[in-house]
C-alpha cells in the first residue's frame, strides 16, 4: 500500500523515524491534525402553553316596551238648520 498521497508529513519525517513509517505502512494508518468543520446548528422549537383566566363581567339589561295602540271609533252626529227667507212680491205698475 502506498500512503504517500494520504499522509502529507511522510516527506518531512526524519530518516531516523523511517522505522515508524514502516509501521504506519504495515496497517497502523496515518494520523493528521484534526479538521475543524463549520459548526452545525440545530433548532428545536418548544411551545410552552399558559392558561390565563380572564374575568369578564356581563350585565343583562331587560327593557320592557309598553306599546299603547290607539284605535278610533267615529261617533257620528248630525245637526239640522232651518233657514227662512221672506220674498216680497212687488209688482211695478
Amino acid at each position: 500500500m502506498n500512503f504517500e498521497n494520504r499522509c502529507p508529513n511522510m516527506d518531512t519525517m526524519p530518516v531516523a523515524d523511517m522505522g515508524n513509517a514502516n509501521q504506519m505502512s504495515m496497517g497502523m494508518g496515518c494520523q493528521t491534525m484534526p479538521v475543524y468543520e463549520c459548526p452545525e446548528e440545530r433548532v428545536c422549537h418548544r411551545y410552552i402553553c399558559y392558561e390565563v383566566p380572564h374575568i369578564k363581567p356581563c350585565n343583562t339589561r331587560i327593557i320592557n316596551h309598553h306599546v299603547y295602540r290607539h284605535t278610533f271609533t267615529p261617533c257620528y252626529s248630525s245637526c239640522e238648520e232651518n233657514v227662512v227667507e221672506n220674498v216680497f212680491d212687488q209688482r211695478c205698475c
